[in-house]
């Protein structure tokens, strides 16, 4: 998930989470889609939010569904995740709280550890329909906040040959895109 605006310092406020934040508060409902249900947690899901706003681009801010504590389904305590793990951002991945990661990895790096291990799979909305495709054990969807991927990271992203799908006929939120993705992966278990 890439946040081209999301700021990369941790004095934003959270009350102004869309303001302030530079619309961190769209990455933060990506987080709770990728793993809330009625009741419990996605533990085989994990998210990576690459923050690329000022002060100091990237930083890319990991949660994991298999270790993650703490995460609440409201904006504000998910951005105090964030907040902290930023403030302890210095380079290589370090744990921030349980299931909690942060890192000054790019947009280009994460997505090469990515392909390395998964298959990659671009959300676009002039892709094959997702209701045509087979889905590989280990995937990995990659999407925008409310902007498109920049000419250069689409390329980035192109040069691993990842599939390009769409969820239906309408352009949709990024968050509902997860929960799209997820409701689809449901139906078809590996």
């Amino acid at each position: 998930m890439v946040g081209h605006k999301a700021v990369t310092s941790g004095d934003f406020k959270l009350d102004d989470l869309a303001g302030s934040a530079g619309r961190l508060d769209i990455l933060l409902r990506c987080v709770n889609s990728t793993f809330f249900l009625s009741h419990g947690i996605r533990k085989d899901a994990e998210i990576y939010l690459v923050l690329q706003g000022e002060p100091r681009p990237p930083l890319t801010v990991r949660f994991s569904g298999a270790e993650v504590r703490y995460l609440n389904p409201d904006e504000r305590s998910t951005g105090a995740l964030v907040r902290n793990a930023i403030l302890k951002a210095d380079g290589d991945e370090v744990r921030s709280s349980p299931g909690v990661y942060v890192s000054r990895r790019s947009f280009a790096e994460v997505i090469a550890e990515l392909a390395s291990k998964s298959e990659l799979v671009y959300l676009k909305e002039d892709g094959e329909d997702v209701r045509a495709k087979q889905f590989a054990d280990d995937v990995t969807f990659v999407l925008s906040d409310h902007h498109d991927l920049a000419p250069e990271e689409e390329a980035t992203l192109l040069s691993h040959s990842p599939s390009v799908i769409k969820l239906g006929p309408h352009s949709y939120h990024a968050d509902h895109c997860i929960v799209l993705m997820n409701a689809e992966l449901d139906r078809h278990p590996a």
